[in-house]
């Protein structure tokens, strides 16, 4: 019954968003079927005009040829117009005045008035202002819309990497095609050369080298053997693999990261804020300075229909969509873009201040270095015990733990093919080791922090080694040996630091290790300076020190042990997450452990920013020159701007807004 209510809970999410898609496609076809049809009306509206028919000395006339004139115009003023003319009463309903208030007061205007010069009124008529003024918003609204789907739905391209189908393994000979909404945790699957991975899995058998890009950024293939670990979404290489099926549906990492999307894109950054205010003011002062327009031209003793169409022109090329759209299409775009780059915002306000970043601390072990430790020597203190009992004991107590310590202990006991003890009581020591007993004696593998705070000599003669971190054996309180491991550093780091000092960003490392390791590192990768012996629980203060001195900083880490910090920095990024996009106090997360893209975050986050300075430029400058040209400033110089021609550069300013959306990248 579980299984069942989460797929039917999938399928309604999956309807859902089908809907929301199929709703904006068929408000894009409206729009278009409305203008086609419009705009063939339009056409006996010109020939009827006499205005045209003055313009081009022709005559067409007959008994109530008016009243056609005005029957016609009733009809695209209420079907062509009629989404504005309801977006206007939603804005109103709303409290909200924005685009479709001031479309629907400029047409309805032009329509009343020259309606009322049909029956009665003294004045010239409007109805071919307001047909090619309606036509024209009608295309300028569909080719909009098409552009910001364009721009907005890059997330549907994470979505479709899942394939439909998948070869469910049945028995040992039996491969079955079935939907991948049928497939269970514990499935065994089969990925042919060249397939997409319909589920987050583990390789069981085989090996191949598979494409994670669209995924993680990642523009290399990346090679899996058995017991490696597979994305939902990426591709295959050329070697044939069975997988056992570990996580589907809202559980995959490709379901968690699209929510994240999602998420990121609903929220609101500050400058989306200040957008919005903007776009508000600009409505009122729309409407403010088309009526003005009118007064003005009036007293100016022009005629109603010459004041009017000003006004109208004023309303229509000072709509604030442009302005409006400004931001929330770079929203948008980015941040589908960055994570199919390997890019996970969950603070869309951080990550637009990433540009202000001038300090960056970085976690040593896993981010600059490669996190994977290797024994580089075993010394035996106590002459009772042999170098090979010394390993055998750490890696004993080191065996439940996932620590790269650990893991090197651990993978150098392997090596040696050792039996480990039985160990009773263990119990981690937080920030300092672990404990346990072995044949009832207590036993510790801690740092040399351990030894400091509990007064314990240090062992002399330790073998000096590059980059080496010490762990000492404790047994019933004597030290009985001492194993050295190193952990080298990322190639990328060198390339990082680098990168990031050019830009004048200061680059400092926190780390639990001892000084000597943290000093050799720093001195090598050419920090600006570092924090050693670091607990987890003290990393938050060592960033409050950087912040003291007015520095904007960021913390990198791996976002468990690091957490504390990542909450403090002004930007918290968990580098290596993998698949885990859990790292709840992140403002971002990068999937791939490389501090290389760190800097590729950094400079998205100004070109994000830059992208969105550019549009409100466009939208705000344009409305400067725009308005005073509609209003007829420039009318003693023969310069005017219909309404027409307004509301077709009105539209044109939006389209060039949702391009110049398009045309993010990230470095």
């Amino acid at each position: 019954m579980e299984n069942n209510n989460e797929n039917h809970e999938n399928h309604n999410k999956d309807n859902k968003d089908h809907d929301g898609k199929s709703h904006h496609e068929m408000m894009i076809e409206d729009f278009k079927k409305r203008f086609f049809i419009s705009i063939i009306v339009t056409v006996p509206v010109l020939l009827l005009s006499p205005m045209i028919q003055d313009w081009f000395n022709f005559s067409i006339k007959f008994t109530g040829s008016s009243y056609v004139l005005l029957g016609l115009s009733t009809f695209i003023y209420f079907y062509g117009g009629w989404p504005f003319l309801t977006g206007f009463i939603d804005e109103m309903k709303e409290k909200n005045p924005g685009m479709m208030t001031l479309i629907a007061m400029a047409i309805t205007v032009a329509f009343l008035y020259s309606g009322a010069t049909v029956l009665g009124l003294e004045g010239s008529d409007f109805f071919w202002e307001l047909a090619t003024l309606i036509d024209i918003m009608l295309l300028g609204h569909w080719i909009e819309m098409r552009s910001v789907v364009s721009a907005s739905n890059a997330l549907d391209k994470l979505a479709e990497l899942i394939p439909d189908e998948a070869h469910l393994i049945k028995g040992e000979d039996e491969i079955v095609d079935v939907s991948v909404d049928e497939l269970n945790s514990g499935d065994k699957i089969l990925i042919k050369p060249g397939e997409k991975l319909p589920a987050d899995g583990l390789i069981v058998k085989g090996s191949s080298a598979v494409n994670e890009s669209m995924l993680t950024g990642e523009s290399k293939l990346v090679e899996k053997k058995e017991g490696d670990k597979l994305i939902g979404g990426s591709i295959n290489g050329e070697g044939s693999l069975e997988v056992e099926v570990k996580d589907t549906g809202d559980d995959s990492y490709l379901s968690k990261v699209i929510t994240l999307v999602e998420e990121a894109q609903e929220s609101k950054s500050k400058t989306q804020a200040i957008v919005d205010k903007a776009a508000f003011w600009l409505t009122v002062i729309a409407l403010t300075v088309g009526f003005a327009t009118l007064a003005t031209w009036l007293i100016l003793g022009k005629d109603f229909t010459f004041a009017i169409a000003r006004m109208a022109a004023v309303m229509v090329i000072t709509c604030p969509h442009a302005l409006g759209l400004a931001a929330p299409l770079v929203v948008a775009y980015s941040t589908t873009l960055s994570a199919q780059n390997g890019l996970l915002i969950r603070n869309r306000t951080a990550f637009e201040n990433s540009r202000k970043i001038d300090t960056i601390v970085f976690d040593k072990t896993g981010t600059l270095t490669l996190g994977e430790f290797g024994v580089d020597f075993i010394k035996n203190i106590d002459s009772n015990y042999s170098k090979d009992e010394v390993l055998k004991y750490a890696a004993s107590l080191e065996k439940g733990s996932e620590h790269p310590i650990a893991k090197g202990i651990i993978n150098k006991a392997e090596e040696k093919e050792m039996d480990l003890f039985e160990v009773n009581d263990f119990q981690a020591i937080k920030g300092k080791g672990i404990k346990g007993k072995i044949n009832d004696k207590e036993a510790l593998v801690v740092s040399p922090g351990y030894l400091k705070e509990n007064n314990i000599e240090k062992p002399e003669d330790i073998p000096e080694n590059s980059i080496s971190t010490d762990v000492f054996l404790i047994i019933e309180n004597e030290v009985i040996g001492v194993i050295g491991l190193s952990d080298q550093i990322r190639e990328e780091s060198y390339d990082a630091v680098k990168k990031l000092k050019e830009d004048g960003i200061k680059c400092w490392m926190l780390t639990g290790d001892n000084e000597k390791t943290a000093k050799e590192v720093s001195e090598k990768l050419g920090l600006d300076g570092y924090f050693a012996e670091v607990l987890p629980d003290e990393k938050q203060d060592k960033i409050k020190e950087l912040q003291k001195d007015s520095k904007f900083v960021a913390m990198t880490g791996d976002g468990v042990n690091d957490a504390p910090a990542l909450a403090q920095a002004d930007v918290g990024i968990a580098i290596g997450s993998g698949t885990d996009v859990a790292a709840e106090t992140a403002d971002i997360i990068l999937v791939n452990s490389n501090p290389e893209d760190v800097v590729s975050l950094i400079k998205f986050g100004e070109a994000t920013y830059k992208k969105m300075v550019q549009n409100l430029i466009w939208a705000s400058g344009y409305n400067i020159v725009a308005i005073p040209l509609a209003a007829g400033v420039l009318y003693s110089f023969g310069i005017l701007i219909s309404p027409a021609v307004g509301a077709l550069l009105m539209s044109l300013s939006t389209v060039i807004v949702a391009v110049n959306a398009k045309l993010l990248k990230v470095e």
